[in-house]
């Protein structure tokens, strides 16, 4: 299971809004081979595809395929705002490192 943060939910809706994405389309998160660390984060705005698992929170739709839900099982979504920029955060169990730009990791 991913769960996602309030934050990211209102995020996540503020930026389809600003897209003029209708209500069909959500945040697709999944894993790939690459990156510093050997796996990466991909997000892009889609709709559901078969195999997918939705996660929702607040309305709002976060779709993972089936060959990313093992990376991703217990992980956190959230959106961070700060000094340092902002952006989408992965907090995840499954990762036993990562890269100092935080968008790759290791298992």
């Amino acid at each position: 299971m991913l769960m996602i943060t309030d934050d990211a939910a209102a995020k996540i809706t503020e930026l389809l809004t600003a897209d003029g994405k209708d209500d069909k389309f959500g945040l697709r998160v999944g894993v790939s081979t690459g990156g510093c660390s050997g796996f990466q984060y991909m997000m892009d705005f889609d709709t559901t595809r078969e195999g997918d698992e939705v996660f929702t929170n607040q309305g709002t739709n976060v779709y993972v395929d089936a060959r990313s839900l093992p990376y991703l099982e217990g992980a956190v979504l959230d959106y961070s705002s700060g000094l340092q920029g902002a952006g989408f955060v992965v907090s995840n169990p499954n990762s036993s490192g990562s890269c100092g730009c935080g968008s790759s990791f290791s298992v």
